[in-house]
């Protein structure tokens, strides 16, 4: 495999705050990498910084080989890099397939096309049924559906999750899971945050641990849950015990 994406020393402050301080690590195409961390680590403040929604302080973002550091979030999507937030952000006042269509018009110009793009993405995401529901009236796990299928949509290569599985049940993360092994085996690269450790090391082929801002661990999942600083720092004594 050819490497995708490259992070390298990447810093970001906020005046007197250093949220990333001297962060690097690399992805592999067709590979999904997971960066976890306590709150405040600054995992979404280093996806903020490789998807252009605002420039690091210092250090550099290579996609396929070309420099994009601080290049503008719509250049970066449309060169293959999609992002969703941890706060879902659902177009209420739209339908499902509306909500979907919008990402497809990112490389089209016709109703047709994007129609015909949110469509397959509906069948891929499970939300062909409920295509005519307002985005205001879904539920979070479909909610939390559309904007992986929004992000879809934009054709990305590399699709970066933030938090996707906060806030459902054991039985919709299992979906979500799955969502992401068929992701992956349709080809694409993923990027992701989250808390959900009985999630994210099944699926993951590596992980970045970050704390207080700084890279403290990369390794294969069963390295890292047996890590010590790692678990001191975020998983705690508990997971390691039950994972062993």
């Amino acid at each position: 495999m050819s490497e995708l994406l490259r992070v390298e020393n990447i810093t970001k402050k906020f005046g007197n705050l250093v949220a990333n301080e001297d962060v690097s690590f690399s992805l592999e195409e067709n590979s999904i990498v997971s960066l976890i961390g306590p709150n405040g680590a600054g995992k979404t403040t280093l996806f903020n910084s490789i998807a252009g929604y605002y420039p690091p302080t210092s250090g550099k973002v290579y996609f396929r080989g070309q420099d994009i550091t601080g290049k503008p979030a719509y250049e970066i999507c449309r060169m293959g890099i999609t992002r969703t937030f941890q706060v879902v952000k659902t177009l209420k006042e739209m339908t499902v397939e509306e909500n979907i269509m919008t990402g497809a018009f990112l490389h089209t110009a016709s109703r047709k096309q994007a129609q015909a793009a949110a469509g397959e993405i509906m069948e891929l995401t499970g939300l062909t049924e409920k295509k005519n529901i307002l985005g205001g009236s879904l539920t979070i796990i479909d909610k939390k559906r559309v904007e992986i299928a929004r992000a879809l949509a934009t054709k990305p290569q590399l699709l970066m999750l933030d938090e996707c599985m906060a806030g459902l049940n054991q039985t919709e993360i299992k979906d979500v899971m799955n969502l992401c092994l068929d992701l992956r085996k349709s080809g694409l690269t993923l990027l992701i945050v989250e808390h959900i450790m009985e999630a994210i090391m099944p699926i993951s082929d590596r992980i970045v641990v970050l704390n207080a801002g700084k890279k403290i661990a990369e390794g294969l999942p069963k390295d890292i849950v047996n890590n010590e600083e790692v678990i001191k720092a975020y998983l705690g004594d508990r997971y390691n015990a039950e994972s062993n």
